[in-house]
């Protein structure tokens, strides 16, 4: 090694700046992984069109699921008897396994506990596993749940298979909007999402269709086993592709190719040398086996730990930002109407209005009004200039009109009245999707995007939609009136529109557009132990570059 004098030259600078990296391959070696780790080559299959189809389809395929078991073609009806003793035989799962509405609003929101235990570890995951993989393994827990469903002996087997069908969407829902929203075009990113969001509705009509045709013709069980079917396809595709990217984490390449570096400097750091006899080697020739485990094991709950503690500042980030916590609470009070909505709706249009086809009509009126809304909504936004405070002010607004007209829809006596008011209703309603989302996305750091969004859809679904349909339940089964039961329901879009509507007062900073901000590595033994002291004679600049991360 040079010797380094304390007045040096200019060539002797040089010429110790390269011995010091030459005698530091570690160092070296991650800081070329750093400088390179944000500039990963894009695998052959992807196109940014690509990827937004994909996840459109399986974002279809998750609420076609949802719509199906709402339908009345497969959730079906209870055996009912009148006063003389005449009874009516039941369908469906209802009929078939005699269940209350308390029990049937179970099952429309059993499939929530595999989604709230799996979202966040979903997340955390990504952060040092293949996300394709992860959602490959989510999508395979799903095509299983389905089909399991449509073999389902007794209430409590289906009601297990619809909690396992929730771990197909945790797999995919941390991670799809923050990776169209990296590939958008930038004038544009509201309305990819908005596209990807109209899956939702589009999703549930195309299920209540579904479901309503293949329980009459059929019989409800071969709906789910279509639904594993078509799921089965990008279950493998999700094992086999090479994955892309996402802003805000280093690679999981790049993390593996470390690995060794880090064992090896994490032994010569922790090991005692009084207590080692022999070289310490790279290749582990000078280290007991015993002690290579021991050292593997300690580093393993080490990381355990970091990754713990890490999980939980960053939900201290996330439940301190008042605008992200103002805009989760409209969401939730949002979402606790939709879902009873998209549960109970075909059953009040039948009772109250006793139409025909109750199945078709609501599952027309929420196809063409939430691809139309929810389009409408991403559009305007894009428009009007796409920040946060411009999303609030379309988010209340337009949910405000929407509960209005939906109340006002239910009041009606008049079936074609009723169908008028409840489509513009539904068309202002679903106008929030994309802005509502693109909130999440937009007011945490990038390397935050996949935790906010999962625990933005863990907290609509534990306080909105997974209660929501028992209560509406045990409500209707207290009062026994349909049509005082939905308006009861409907008024709390208020509620929604009112938290939005404090959002527009907040400051608030679009931290995806920070193109100042360094990437924040995920992996503790880069942070501690990468270019320690001098950095390889690099200045603080020259380090921060090579740690940059491109705006979202």
């Amino acid at each position: 090694m040079a010797s380094l004098s304390s007045t040096p030259s200019m060539e002797e600078e040089k010429e110790g700046s390269v011995s010091v990296q030459q005698s530091n391959p570690q160092s070296q070696h991650i800081a070329a992984s750093s400088s390179t780790m944000d500039l990963p080559s894009n695998p052959s299959w992807f196109t940014p069109k690509r990827l937004l189809f994909i996840f459109c389809v399986v974002n279809m395929i998750n609420y076609l699921d949802r719509g199906t078991i709402a339908s009345n073609g497969v959730n079906g009806k209870k055996r009912t008897c009148d006063d003389k003793g005449i009874c009516k035989s039941g369908s469906g799962i209802q009929g078939d396994f005699d269940l209350t509405n308390f029990q049937d609003g179970l099952l429309s929101s059993a499939f929530m506990v595999g989604l709230l235990v799996s979202s966040p570890v979903f997340a955390s995951l990504a952060k040092s596993h293949n996300p394709f993989r992860l959602i490959g393994v989510g999508l395979s827990v799903f095509t299983l749940a389905t089909a399991g469903c449509g073999a389902a002996p007794s209430f409590w087997f289906i009601a297990i298979c619809r909690m396992l069908v929730g771990v197909g969407e945790a797999s995919f829902i941390s991670l799809a909007a923050p990776f169209i929203d990296d590939n958008a075009p930038i004038s544009q990113k509201t309305a990819w999402l908005a596209v990807f969001y109209m899956c939702i509705p589009t999703g549930i009509a195309f299920g209540y269709v579904y479901g309503g045709l293949v329980g009459e013709h059929l019989n409800w069980r071969y709906a789910f086993w279509g639904e594993a079917l078509l799921m089965f396809p990008f279950a493998v595709f999700g094992f086999v592709v090479k994955p892309l990217q996402l802003k805000g984490f280093s690679s999981v390449e790049s993390k593996k190719a470390l690995t060794p570096m880090e064992t090896v400097s994490a032994v010569t750091d922790d090991l005692d040398a009084s207590k080692v006899k022999g070289p310490i080697l790279v290749g582990g020739d000078g280290i007991s086996a015993d002690e290579l485990n021991k050292t593997s094991k300690s580093l393993d709950i080490h990381n355990i730990l970091n990754r713990l503690s890490q999980f939980g500042n960053d939900m201290k980030v996330l439940l301190v930002d008042k605008v992200y916590v103002v805009n989760v609470l409209g969401y939730v009070a949002y979402t606790f109407v939709l879902g009873a909505y998209g549960y109970w709706g075909p059953k009040a249009g039948y009772n109250i209005y006793h139409m025909k086809s109750a199945d078709m009509l609501f599952g027309g009126i929420t196809v063409v009004c939430g691809i139309f809304g929810t389009i409408a909504g991403g559009f305007i936004l894009d428009h009007m200039s796409a920040t946060i405070n411009h999303a609030f002010i379309l988010l209340s607004g337009a949910t405000f009109l929407g509960a209005i007209s939906c109340f006002s829809a239910f009041c009606l006596r008049n079936l074609y009245g009723f169908l008028v008011l409840f489509a513009v209703g539904e068309l202002l309603l679903f106008a929030a999707q994309a802005p509502v989302n693109f909130v999440c996305l937009h007011c945490v750091e990038p390397s935050l995007r996949p935790l906010a969004m999962a625990m933005s859809t863990v907290s609509i679904h534990i306080f909105g939609d997974v209660p929501s349909s028992p209560l509406f339940g045990v409500v209707q089964d207290h009062i026994n009136n349909w049509r005082t039961t939905t308006l009861m329901l409907t008024s709390i879009f208020v509620l929604a529109a009112g938290f939005w509507f404090i959002g527009i007062f907040l400051p608030s900073v679009d931290k995806c557009t920070d193109e100042n901000e360094t990437q924040v590595s995920p992996n503790p033994m880069v942070d501690m132990k990468t270019l320690p002291d001098g950095n390889g004679d690099k200045g603080p600049a020259e380090v921060q570059d090579s740690n940059f991360r491109p705006p979202c």
